[in-house]
């Protein structure tokens, strides 16, 4: 082990468990994009410098298709020894069964609890006093990518808000350009209908509903307002035929689409594009009319091992995860926001600077794998995918969504 590790292992059982020649653990995860992949190799270099080796097991495809792969091979005997999921409620039935290691001992000799910005992530983390995964980046939903190519091409200004983009519609498509990439994905849909109630309907109706399972604001005129914006947006995105979210993102870097509703992981597929925040593209967090960002993200968890040895190996690679150096590197690659608030992040682009200087002015929200069941959370995407699909009106969509808030747990 290296003697950086050791300083994050200040407890003296875990330095002394750890593992004494080279381990190989198997790491499943869902990151198979261009960006995510050069972010990913981040992970597995620095535990590979360790003189550990690192199995990837990537899985193609999103984490609605990966993490029912990864809840089965821990269910039916065949655990890796370590995979992404994103932090909240999607493990806590394995949490339940006794098949995660418990890492309050690795968060308690790394101080955690005073480094996890915001301290939400590490909750989430938790049940029932101890700590089952490591947060490694804080991912948020509501942004807006924006081509300036597309926009030099319609002879329009770029928008500044998602109001100036409805607005310049007609113009792209007088240039032959789609106005909006969309993957045909129901997450991803329902995270572009989620963008859109934060940006249309505000913080406090998102909340009552995600947080609070308020049915009659579900059901009331705010969000109302979001369903027939979200019809709009439907028919902005006719004629995006791609399924995936980075085939989406392309459109935009190459000027095929005026823009996308996408995560802030989309700044991976520009970084991978060699395009300049600011020249090539912009990004607006909120769409450009709420400044604030959900505290979504990506943890790893541990799979229990009865071998010792790949258990003191797992407690390693938990907090190699977190470390500073690891926290810059990947993060920056990823192009989500480290779950450190003691890193210097002043390599970040225009983009992750946004992000971060609404995360220091604390107008961050939970996500809704905090707040919502997985089991909630696919009903609403299998709606989102309906409607988007399809020709729904926004009154019947508006009543199901309220139904299903109605039931959610």
């Amino acid at each position: 082990m290296t003697d950086h590790l050791k300083s994050l292992l200040v407890g003296g059982a875990l330095i002394c468990g750890s593992s004494a020649h080279a381990v190989e653990l198997e790491v499943t995860h869902w990151w198979t994009s261009g960006g995510e992949a050069a972010a990913v190799a981040k992970f597995a270099d620095a535990w590979n410098a360790t003189g550990n080796t690192w199995v990837d097991g990537a899985i193609a495809g999103s984490g609605g298709t990966a993490r029912p792969i990864i809840i089965s091979r821990i269910l039916g005997g065949d655990p890796m020894a370590a995979t992404q999921l994103n932090h909240g409620r999607q493990a806590e039935e394995l949490i339940e069964a006794g098949l995660l290691l418990d890492l309050t001992d690795v968060a308690e000799a790394g101080g955690w609890a005073d480094i996890v910005n915001p301290s939400s992530l590490l909750d989430s983390c938790t049940l029932d006093g101890k700590i089952y995964c490591v947060p490694v980046n804080i991912h948020s939903a509501q942004w807006m990518w924006l081509s300036h190519a597309a926009y030099e091409k319609a002879g329009v200004p770029v928008p500044t808000d998602w109001n100036e983009f409805v607005a310049s519609a007609a113009k792209l498509q007088e240039a032959d350009i789609l106005p909006l990439a969309m993957g045909q994905q129901g997450w991803q849909q329902n995270l572009a209908f989620g963008a859109l109630t934060i940006a249309v309907a505000g913080t406090d109706a998102w909340r009552a509903v995600t947080v609070n399972k308020d049915a009659d604001v579900a059901a009331g005129p705010e969000f109302k307002a979001v369903f027939e914006a979200a019809a709009n947006a439907r028919e902005l995105a006719r004629g995006s035929n791609v399924q995936d979210w980075n085939q989406a993102t392309n459109m935009v870097i190459t000027g095929s689409a005026g823009a996308q509703l996408m995560g802030d992981w989309a700044q991976g597929e520009f970084a991978v594009a060699e395009q300049v925040e600011g020249t090539d593209y912009s990004c607006l967090p909120g769409l450009g009319l709420n400044d604030v960002l959900d505290t979504g993200g990506d943890a790893f968890y541990f799979p229990v091992n009865d071998d010792p040895e790949i258990t003191a190996a797992q407690k390693e690679l938990a907090a190699l995860l977190i470390s500073p150096e690891v926290q810059v590197s990947f993060n920056l690659a990823k192009g989500s926001l480290p779950v450190r608030g003691d890193i210097d992040m002043s390599a970040a682009n225009g983009c992750m600077q946004k992000g971060l200087d609404i995360l220091a002015d604390g107008g961050v929200l939970p996500s809704g794998d905090q707040s919502l069941s997985a089991d909630t959370q696919t009903q609403i995407e299998d709606l989102m995918a309906q409607f988007w699909s399809g020709d729904m009106s926004a009154a019947d969509a508006q009543e199901s969504y309220a139904d299903l808030i109605r039931k959610a747990d």
